[in-house]
């Protein structure tokens, strides 16, 4: 039709929420938008590029080299992942600063991610992370006088 013209159709399968994976002491975290993107991937491979400061995801299977147990199915899945190997959370710590925090609070740094679909990967750079502090979660410590 010449009045569509020129017109591309919206992709409405991107996902709704934006990617974002959290640094913190202990922990790496992505959000559940993160693991649709993906397609409920069960396992990732975690590639960084120290140069550029930038974390990668990239789908695999449970027998590639280095394949980091990721998603449980779609409908099972109903919070973020956190991923909690030493070695993983010290790698791509070192890309961000986090600041300093209270005792009962806890420090991170929030980065976003850009989603390659084809290629199933996400890339988050950390040149734009932000760095925050948010109260513990969990159970509080108790005092002994």
């Amino acid at each position: 039709m010449p009045i569509l013209q020129g017109f591309e159709e919206v992709n409405i399968t991107a996902p709704i929420t934006k990617m974002t994976m959290t640094v913190m002491d202990t922990r790496v975290r992505f959000n559940k938008a993160t693991a649709i993107a993906l397609g409920y991937p069960a396992y990732v491979k975690v590639l960084v590029n120290d140069k550029t400061k930038q974390v990668a995801l990239e789908v695999c299977t449970g027998r590639d080299a280095n394949a980091v147990k990721f998603s449980k199915p779609e409908g099972k899945q109903t919070a973020s992942v956190s991923l909690k190997d030493v070695t993983l959370v010290a790698t791509i710590r070192k890309f961000c600063t986090l600041k300093p925090a209270a005792e009962s609070e806890d420090s991170y740094a929030a980065v976003p991610g850009r989603l390659f679909p084809d290629q199933h990967v996400v890339v988050f750079d950390a040149a734009e992370a932000v760095a925050g502090t948010m109260k513990r979660r969990g159970r509080k410590k108790v005092v002994k006088d």
